[in-house]
């Protein structure tokens, strides 16, 4: 056997430690998140991972333990070469996993309704009660390429690959897409929400505790996707204040013809703000309609349903009309008229 060298010694060590020094550098905010939506998805995680980690463990031991019990020459006389059938351990192969799918099922079910996106907040978080006069913050997000808009529509402003929230204050998300699906993914805040061109999507969220993070794009768009994130800043009430006070003296507004030009793919967007927002531009691009001469998705359904409904009227009232004149030569016929 050749003796193991000094220089082999630490190269090896060297091979261990630094993809550990590398991992040490890294923050798993899925794990480690700042609102309580997040940290209620984490603890479902965590909750589900145990629970079948209570068959995989024992599973993992016992294929150790079979193999050494029961390997080739250990005790010849103890093989049964007619065994077929166990009822104790069929009892417990199959009463075990049974158990962990149902309490499975029912916590997947709970936590299914209560990590509705679409449903709005009753706490701020576990130790702090929603307050009955408390409104939420509307923040209006619309996923371009490769940038995300968001537009405060109560402060009159927007951003661009910014998010600034106020902790501890609900926020009630909008979210759209211009041109193909996206998933908006804040994962401090919530999990992933796709957003769809010519639909709304909502998520309600909170942050618990100020810093900066990223938020991401999880869905793959295409040449930018990888450079379509944004950073989220989590500051207290009079942090927020200020820092829209700040953007509406940027000067820019986001006009018409702004957020067109804005539209047009781009890669790398640096962070802008906007000191004013037109009016109804997020309900334009939901409808897909922001170009002047563009007819709304709304209008146009309405426009067909109304199509429809006259289409479906006319022969019912054809057919009524049918109905009352056989009825009137019914009794014209009873009565003996010609």
């Amino acid at each position: 056997m050749t003796p193991r060298t000094p220089l082999a010694h630490w190269a090896r060590s060297a091979l261990v430690a630094v993809p550990l020094i590398l991992l040490s550098g890294c923050k798993m905010v899925v794990m480690d998140p700042t609102g309580d939506i997040a940290i209620q998805e984490r603890n479902l995680i965590l909750v589900a991972t145990g629970m079948m980690l209570l068959v995989i463990l024992p599973v993992m031991a016992l294929t150790v333990i079979f193999a050494l019990r029961y390997r080739k020459g250990r005790n010849p006389k103890a093989y049964d070469p007619h065994f077929t059938h166990s009822t104790r351990i069929e009892l417990v192969v199959w009463t075990i996993p049974l158990l962990i799918i149902a309490c499975l099922g029912v916590i997947t079910w709970t936590s299914t309704h209560l990590l509705d996106p679409f449903r709005p907040l009753d706490r701020i978080s576990a130790t702090k009660p929603l307050p009955k006069d408390m409104k939420p913050l509307d923040i209006q997000v619309v996923a371009m390429d490769w940038k995300w808009l968001f537009i405060y529509p109560e402060q009159g402003i927007a951003t661009v690959n910014e998010l600034e929230l106020p902790v501890d204050v609900p926020v009630r998300f909008s979210i759209t897409a211009t041109s193909q699906m996206n998933t908006f993914y804040a994962p401090t805040m919530a999990g992933m929400i796709y957003a769809m061109p010519g639909m709304k999507s909502m998520l309600h969220a909170v942050l618990n505790e100020p810093g900066d993070t990223w938020g991401y794009s999880g869905n793959y768009t295409g040449a930018g996707y990888s450079d379509m994130r944004f950073m989220l800043h989590g500051v207290d009430q009079a942090g927020f204040d200020a820092w829209v006070s700040k953007v509406r003296s940027s000067g820019e507004s986001l006009s018409t013809e702004r957020y067109l030009t804005l539209d047009e793919p781009s890669e790398k967007v640096p962070v802008m703000h906007f000191a004013a927002v037109e009016a109804d531009i997020f309900n334009r691009a939901v409808n897909r309609c922001v170009k002047p001469g563009t007819p709304c998705i709304a209008d146009v359904m309405a426009l067909d349903r109304a199509a429809d409904q006259g289409r479906y009227q006319a022969p019912r009232a054809a057919a009524s009309d049918a109905s009352m004149h056989d009825d009137m030569s019914h009794d014209a016929m009873s009565h003996g008229s010609p």
